[in-house]
Order: structure tokens, then sequence, then C-alpha cells
């Protein structure tokens, strides 16, 4: 999957369309630029991107501006994205969602692999699995041996179905297979405080709701997500050092645009996103939420987001969740 902007494959025909590219690209940005957040106001993709904004807007030398429309998953506000004048000036916020959708739900207004051109990876987002303390488990491995001593007893929080917290466990449980039962909540923090509560004995969630619950012995944490040990969680192994070799699931955030973007357009915009993502400042408020700063290439965003659709297809279509 290459999210081929249209014109670039028609360039390879035409000389008119490469020549119209290149005027599309000459003097970009004109104007501001509109950053379509398919989430509400105050999450952490909405936080990560209202935190890049004015770097961003510095290195285009326009207004980069948030504009969220929440909905449907995230589906709402992609599908404005899809819609929207293939010109450099809508921008699409992507993150696990994007790779989620086209296996989660029966329909959707567009279609993910055809109707988006990615620009970049701006950051990841690992989790942490923790549970209550009056878990008989301090590692990995214990926990997949109760779960599977007591198939369909033990019982997990998540953010809300689809969510990364969600997924991630999913792939947990595909992985080792065991049988733990979700319970979604709405949102990220109803379902720690259901977990802190002894409600619920295990959760996969962002690290940052979690420090300090962990630190006070509120919660007990087994491991991380990500493919690499986190430093907000210092000698926590991550899943696949613990006992799960191949594990890896986090939530991320990326640019995409409408297919059909000029690809001048697109390396401009590039450019500008990862020079922002690199810049020390914007690394430095990312530890608030959790995130780590990647930036990449279009064609390196394009195989990441190719990875994660098979993940998650293979996923969902091994637990068969559904989403009413």
């Amino acid at each position: 999957m290459n999210f081929p902007p249209r014109c670039f494959l028609l360039a390879l025909l035409s000389a008119p369309c490469f020549h119209a590219a290149s005027a599309a690209a000459q003097g970009f940005p004109a104007k501001p630029v509109r950053v379509i957040v398919p989430f509400a106001p105050g999450g952490a993709t909405d936080v990560v991107f209202r935190l890049l904004a004015p770097k961003l807007s510095e290195n285009l030398g326009q207004q980069a501006l948030v504009e969220n429309r929440p909905g449907g998953g995230s589906t709402i506000g992609m599908d404005i994205v899809a819609k929207s004048a293939p010109d450099g000036y809508t921008l699409g916020v992507a993150n696990l969602s994007f790779a989620v959708n086209p296996s989660l739900l029966p329909k959707l207004p567009y279609d993910t692999e055809r109707d988006f051109a990615p620009v970049s990876l701006v950051t990841i987002v690992p989790l942490g699995i923790s549970v209550h303390p009056s878990v008989p488990a301090r590692s990995v491995k214990e926990l997949i041996a109760l779960a599977k001593a007591k198939p369909g007893s033990l019982h997990y929080a998540s953010s809300g179905n689809g969510s990364a917290t969600h997924m991630a466990t999913e792939l947990f449980k595909t992985l080792t297979g065991t049988d733990i039962v979700h319970v979604p909540y709405s949102g990220g923090g109803p379902a720690v405080l259901a977990v802190i509560g002894g409600q619920v004995p295990i959760y996969t969630g962002s690290i940052p709701s979690q420090v300090q619950h962990i630190k006070s012995g509120r919660l007990v944490a087994l491991a991380v997500t990500s493919s690499k040990p986190d430093p907000a969680l210092p000698g926590i192994p991550t899943v696949a050092e613990a006992g799960v070799p191949g594990y890896e699931a986090v939530e991320w955030q990326g640019v995409v645009v409408p297919s059909g973007t000029p690809g001048p357009v697109i390396d401009r915009l590039n450019r500008a996103i990862v020079e922002s993502v690199k810049a020390p400042e914007f690394n430095e408020r990312l530890a608030g939420v959790g995130a780590h700063a990647v930036g990449s290439t279009p064609g390196e965003f394009a195989d990441y987001v190719k990875k994660e659709l098979a993940t998650w297809s293979r996923v969902i279509k091994a637990t068969g969740i559904k989403v009413d």
C-alpha cells in the first residue's frame, strides 16, 4: 500500500499533470492551513497537535489552525479530509483508529487506502499494562498463567470500544491464548478509576495516567506495550521482553491529506512537520502526555499504516470484535 497521489500516477503518462503539480506547489502555502483533529478537544491526540501547531505555523509561514470534528470513532473528521480539495490546505490527523476502523466498522464513508495520501508519522504513545494490587500477579508471565487457570474470570478496563487500550489488550489475548473479558468505559479517566477502585483488575492505558498511582502503590505496573522500555517507568520491561515475543501495540498520530494532493505540496508539508517534530521545545512538551516524537517520510508512514492495517485486521478477525 503506497497511498499514491493520483496526480503522481498520471504524471507517469502525462506531462501536463506534472507541470500542474509543480505550479500548485509554487508559493505554497499562501494562506492558513487547517488541521482536522477527528476527536473532541482535550484528548491526547488533540493535545499533541495543539502543542505542534505553533511550531508548524512558524515552519510553514502560515497559521496551522486546529479544528476539532469529533464523532463516529474519528470517521466524521476523516471523511471531511477525504472529501476536501487536494491542495494541501486541509490536513487530517490519523491515529490508531484510522487503521482499526476499516476492519471494525461495516461501512466507512471513505476508502482508507484510496482516499488519503500520507505525509508523516508524528508521534507514538506507548501504553502500560497494570493491575490492581489484589491481583496475584507481579509479572506478565504470572498474569498469563492466572488468566489461563481461570478462563473468563478476569476482566480488563478500556477507554472504549476500538480504542488503543481496547485493541492493545485484544492483541495481548490473541498472542497469549488467554480469555480476559472486556469492560469498556467512556474514556481513560473512568477506566483508571475503576481499576484503582478494584471494580476491574486489569488496565492497559496511557502511561501518564498511571504513573502517580503506580508510585503510590494503588496500581502495579507489569509491562509497557512499545518495542522499547519507557523512561517514565524505569525498570519495567516491554511485553515482548516479559514473555510475549512479537508483541507491540502503541497509540500513534500522523498527518494525511486527500489523495491527489500534488507531490511537491506533500513534500513541503512533510519538511515543515518533521522540522517541527524535531524541535526540542516540542519534545519537552510531549513528555507530559506520554508521547514520543517521530517524524518520517511519506513512504515510511505509508509502510507503517500498512503494517497497522494488517495487524488490527488479524486481531479483529481472530477475536470477533464488533462495535454496535
